[in-house]
């Protein structure tokens, strides 16, 4: 791709099949990126899990009141729910104030480390320059939690508009506003994100400080920025895909929960998991790589003539 001649139009997602096969056919990559994505998630699900015993260990679910919840009329066991969810709300509080910035703390700095490593492994000119792109995810990570902080508050007003407003709830009409309010965010932070995935491009081609390579890569053109918005927003699309498809799969042995047992469920809840997170990890392998490949072809050519 970086061949093509000056006056070649440069195809966006027409070539997405290209990157997925190059990919493919480079494991090491992929491996790399599920090595530090699980060095973070397995250590992290088990302090979960551990947290979460010990706290029914000192608030039993029989004290929350779960027994009671009528599982026959859906809109009183919402309410029943809602008031179990009430009574551990200002324990589970307490936990995420420590757990949330330690987990968020240790995310940026193995994040950082691992998308460099990718990074060199992808193209061996690109240094090792961790602070950089720890400050990137760091960055990154704040805009996912501004993001689903407004999801959320959107929620909260389509529930008191339509469920909780003192008439007959509007189950519909809530309905179409979470499809479309979750809908809006997810397509607003792909067309977003884009910038925090070629900034770290940027800051180690270019050899550019953290601040330098998010302000160049706001100011790359219209040709550039487009075509990265477009595989940021096509990928973001595959991953929803197949998180719907992950979701089928685990569903698909319910109806045969007689015949099969509860092991068959959670073997299959287990295998669709994990098959869904190496798929994703695999999704960012592809787009890192398009990135590079579009900054060779954009940005390269400039770079190496400034640099001699």
């Amino acid at each position: 791709m970086a061949d093509l001649l000056p006056n070649t139009p440069v195809r966006g997602t027409q070539l997405l099949v290209g990157h997925m096969s190059a990919a493919f056919r480079r494991p090491s990559l992929l491996a790399i990126e599920i090595a530090w994505r699980w060095l973070f998630g397995v250590p992290f699900l088990l302090v979960c899990w551990r947290q979460g015993q010990q706290l029914l260990a000192e608030f039993p679910m029989e004290s929350s009141g779960v027994s009671s919840i009528n599982t026959q009329n859906p809109w009183i066991g919402a309410v029943e729910f809602a008031k179990v969810c009430a009574f551990y709300q200002p324990h589970l509080l307490a936990l995420l104030r420590w757990m949330l910035p330690a987990a968020a703390l240790a995310w940026v700095i193995v994040s950082g480390l691992g998308r460099n490593l990718l990074l060199i492994r992808m193209e061996p000119r690109a240094p090792f320059r961790p602070i950089p792109m720890i400050a990137m995810q760091a960055a990154r990570l704040v805009l996912l939690g501004v993001t689903l902080w407004c999801w959320l508050g959107c929620m909260q007003w389509a529930s008191t508009a339509y469920v909780t407003a003192g008439s007959e709830p509007n189950l519909v009409g809530y309905c179409i506003w979470a499809v479309f309010l979750a809908l809006g965010f997810f397509t607003a932070f792909a067309l977003v994100s884009w910038v925090f995935t070629i900034a770290p491009l940027v800051a180690l081609l270019e050899r550019r400080s953290t601040l330098s390579a998010l302000g160049r890569s706001l100011r790359l053109g219209k040709p550039f920025t487009s075509k990265l918005a477009e595989i940021n927003l096509v990928l973001g699309i595959v991953k929803l895909a197949l998180l719907v498809l992950a979701l089928v799969f685990t569903a698909a042995p319910v109806p045969f929960n007689d015949e099969l047992g509860t092991g068959v469920l959670r073997a299959a809840l287990a295998a669709a998991t994990v098959i869904y997170l190496v798929a994703n990890d695999y999704c960012q392998v592809v787009r890192s790589r398009a990135f590079l490949e579009f900054w060779s072809v954009f940005r390269g050519p400039a770079v190496r003539a400034s640099a001699t």
